[in-house]
């Protein structure tokens, strides 16, 4: 009843949007978003019945977890925000994505290392050397340094020897059907290699209706996915983000019959 800060995910705070009252966030002060995309549907709807702003932020499990973040002061809807201050940053190319790179960060709130059974701590490398972490999300960084996810490297699937997002085609799927859950996975394909296979709450959603959104958002056709499957419910972890293992090989298991 007296919080002012509410951490959560962009999936729960969707749920909540269904059923709270808008008093049971009158005294929120600070929403924070992360562990997945927040996306302009919730952002604008949370603010309209709430009255509060949802900032998203980055991190992971091993630095501390932030990477970046916004703030009330400075914040750039569509990106993570900023690089937290203290913390140095590389990209690391990956070959078939033109834009951004692999992030790898160094800073105070990276972790001293993983701890092995023997009791010895093994620090954090990466090609770029000793203390550096590769976080394996592929961004882009501004020249006014707010950082944009541009998803995970296993988040891609090569169509046609080109690599393509599977956050596009949620994206995609996001504008054509905002009222709904969508989520991408690739599956093996034919002769242009891996498809993209997106699962759908909206049981009306059809190929036209995605072609015209990706025209509107100037995405690529080759994000289009191959199959639309139903699903009356996405499935998720617990912790509410997607759960992609299990529509993976479900993925495969509807290609195999």
């Amino acid at each position: 009843r007296d919080r002012t800060i509410f951490a959560t995910t962009t999936t729960f705070l969707a749920n909540y949007m269904k059923t709270a009252h808008p008093y049971d966030f009158h005294t929120l002060r600070l929403l924070i978003v992360g562990a997945e995309k927040l996306t302009e549907e919730v952002r604008r709807t949370a603010f309209d019945r709430f009255g509060v702003r949802p900032i998203e932020g980055y991190g992971v499990t091993e630095c501390s977890p932030i990477v970046a973040a916004n703030s009330p002061l400075a914040c750039k809807p569509g990106t993570v925000g900023q690089l937290l201050p203290g913390t140095e940053y590389r990209l690391e190319p990956v070959e078939g994505i033109e834009n951004g790179g692999v992030l790898h960060v160094r800073g105070p709130q990276v972790m001293l290392g993983y701890l092995r059974p023997d009791g010895s701590i093994e620090p954090p490398r990466s090609v770029f050397g000793e203390g550096w972490y590769r976080t394996g999300d592929v961004v882009c960084i501004d020249n006014e340094g707010y950082v944009t996810i541009v998803g995970r490297v296993k988040r891609f699937a090569k169509v046609a020897g080109e690599m393509v997002s599977l956050e596009i085609t949620e994206g995609i799927a996001r504008e054509a059907s905002p009222q709904f859950a969508h989520a991408a996975v690739s599956s093996a394909g034919a002769a242009r290699g891996e498809m993209v296979v997106l699962f759908t709450e909206d049981a009306q959603l059809r190929r036209e209706q995605l072609q015209q959104a990706a025209r509107a958002m100037g995405a690529p056709e080759l994000a289009l996915p191959r199959r639309i499957v139903f699903l009356p419910r996405i499935p998720l972890l617990g912790n509410g983000k997607k759960d992609y293992v299990t529509l993976t090989r479900m993925a495969a298991e509807e290609k195999a019959e």
